[in-house]
């Protein structure tokens, strides 16, 4: 036994669960596999936040069934946040899968890996590993906050920051080895630090990372908004590694639908919230999340919804259609009574209204030249990110990959850019 293959579905929380256990994987002695079918140790690291995600990873674990029938050698795992505390069900379902791990619990498998792990076997191709310049870390994990329609708290547990010596050595260490840039990780990074002694909050983290030589940029996800300080809104603005770019998802526009999703703030709030930022930090990109359809959601909360985004002019909007999360306060509390034409209707107009506000905002960066971190090479083309998350293509005969380089925006489009290096 020396492969291993892991799928993975969500947030970036769960994409840096997955680095992290590959990594202790290749530790041991194992490689990646291209596919799941070369590989001895399958993982499938899940999501639970929408039925849409669910479904996936159970279609994924029924088809892997047949593949431990084939080889009953292969060991099967599952992990992420559709592991909860009646594994016993799961087990029931898929008696298939040899581990069920809750997110970050991973040390059975590691432990049956360390004793079962052979030679590489050379006629098992090996899953490339391209160097990539970025690297997501974990900084808080769980949350306390329960919105009523999310299943995370009770999947990834209360919140528990990690010390702050602990991430800026990991940081270090991740520089030391050519990453440029980091993205730091949270159900809720704007509540790092309450917990720990010294309470040290997101800004003084931001501050000290700041410091790291040989990283360029600074990333991270996600705030909540009755969380995001001054303080950190100010650390934004004068940290010149911290990329101007925040993800405050506002959920609703109507300040009933924000209440029966406990979320903590009204809609005035949330709107002083964006103003503050945009006067503090000049030429800042914002992202946001909206759920549309949530029970008892009226046409004309839908409308303040749609004005919210209308009137503020998001660079990114994530708009899901509500789905009952089983556990939840509002499955048990709340009838799902938006029908689901409905809600495919209000998330369609949101995705037109956003086509438009994001085609209207990277036009004008048309014939400006922006600072890029280059990330990958697909189809022959270059992809970068400028510090506002907007993805930019170029081509260019030359290796530019991890490097900052100044790109001249050719054209548009409203999911990315098309540009030339500025000497050419």
């Amino acid at each position: 036994m020396n492969t291993f293959y892991i799928w993975t579905i969500g947030c970036q929380m769960n994409k840096a669960d997955s680095d992290s256990l590959a990594s202790k994987l290749r530790q041991l002695g194992y490689r990646e596999a291209q596919k799941a079918e070369d590989a001895d140790i399958i993982v499938l690291n899940s999501c639970a936040v929408r039925q849409s995600a669910e479904d996936k990873v159970r279609n994924k674990l029924t088809n892997l069934k047949a593949l431990k029938r084939k080889r009953p050698d292969v060991t099967i795992g599952l992990t992420g946040c559709l592991v909860d505390s009646d594994i016993g069900s799961l087990q029931s379902r898929f008696p298939h899968v040899d581990f069920f791990m809750k997110p970050q619990t991973f040390d059975q498998l590691l432990d049956f890996a360390a004793e079962h792990v052979l030679p590489a076997s050379p006629e098992i191709p090996a899953a490339s590993s391209r160097f990539s310049p970025s690297a997501y870390v974990p900084i808080i994990q769980g949350c306390n906050n329960f919105c009523s329609y999310c299943i995370v708290p009770y999947r990834r547990g209360r919140e528990k920051s990690r010390p702050l010596i602990e991430i800026t050595s990991e940081i270090q260490s991740l520089s030391g080895r050519g990453i440029k840039e980091v993205t730091l990780l949270g159900q809720n990074v704007d509540s790092y630090g309450h917990d720990l002694p010294d309470r040290p909050d997101l800004a003084d983290l931001l501050k000290e990372i700041n410091q790291i030589d040989g990283l360029t940029r600074i990333r991270f996800l996600t705030s909540h908004p009755k969380d995001m300080s001054q303080h950190i809104i100010e650390a934004i603005a004068t940290l010149d590694k911290v990329c101007e770019h925040i993800s405050l998802p506002a959920q609703a526009g109507s300040n009933d639908i924000l209440k029966a999703m406990r979320r903590g703030y009204t809609i005035e709030q949330y709107k002083d919230l964006i103003g503050r930022i945009r006067a503090t930090i000049p030429n800042v990109a914002l992202s946001t999340d909206v759920i549309v359809g949530f029970p008892g959601e009226t046409p004309q909360q839908f409308q303040q919804t749609f004005d919210l985004l209308e009137e503020f002019h998001f660079d990114t909007v994530h708009v899901a259609a509500y789905s009952p999360r089983p556990g939840t306060i509002a499955s048990i509390n709340l009838e799902d009574d938006v029908p689901a034409d409905e809600k495919m209707k209000r998330l369609q107009q949101v995705e037109a209204l956003q086509e438009r506000v994001s085609m209207d905002i990277n036009s004008s960066l048309v014939g400006q030249t922006v600072e890029v971190l280059v990330e990958d090479c697909k189809g022959g083309r270059w992809q970068s990110r400028t510090r506002t998350d907007k993805l930019v293509f170029f081509s260019s005969p030359e290796n530019h990959l991890g490097k900052l380089i100044q790109i001249e925006i050719k054209s548009a489009g409203p999911w990315s850019l098309q540009g030339r290096l500025e000497k050419e």
